[in-house]
């Protein structure tokens, strides 16, 4: 089996800190869980296959871009601007509040897709507005902007649907 036994520890943990992440991205770029599934594996296959990893310096960045481009490498150009069911659960939340849950995953899914991964890759990929730059390939300026652009757009969604659901009642 390629890779040595300290190369396997450290892509098995890798994949233990970053993998739920990783899929969770994946999913917000290819909007099908097993597409998402498919192009974390290929990654950390592909690096078992290669070696190297003490080359990379900082993993996260580079799992989250190594993960972006096997999902674009995976698809045919006109799929790349694929719409996402948002009935498609993308994370579990801690207490279970499916009402929040849908209403999330709807406002998530209405962004635009460059604000969409900014907000993955910060909050839950927990990668700082640099790292969302080099992932993405754009200044932090504009990974920053997208992010904020973004939670503005999430407030003002989750928002609007609190109310409506006060409304209801």
């Amino acid at each position: 089996m390629p890779g040595n036994a300290a190369e396997r520890q450290q892509l098995e943990e890798w994949y233990r800190q970053y993998g739920a992440a990783l899929r969770l991205f994946a999913a917000s770029l290819t909007g099908e869980r097993s597409r998402s599934q498919d192009a974390v594996q290929q990654v950390f296959a592909r690096l078992l296959e290669q070696g190297g990893l003490r080359q990379i310096a900082d993993p996260r960045p580079y799992l989250f871009t190594a993960v972006r481009n096997a999902v674009w490498s995976g698809l045919p150009r006109p799929e790349r601007n694929l719409a996402i069911d948002p009935s498609q659960a993308w994370f579990a939340p801690p207490r279970q509040d499916y009402f929040a849950e849908l209403n999330l995953r709807r406002a998530l899914v209405q962004l635009p897709e460059e604000q969409r991964q900014a907000v993955v890759l910060h909050v839950w990929g927990e990668l700082t507005f640099a790292q969302i730059g080099e992932v993405l390939g754009v200044t932090l300026n504009t990974a920053a902007s997208r992010y904020r652009y973004a939670l503005s757009k999430l407030r003002e969604a989750m928002a609007h649907q609190e109310d409506t659901r006060v409304e209801r009642k």
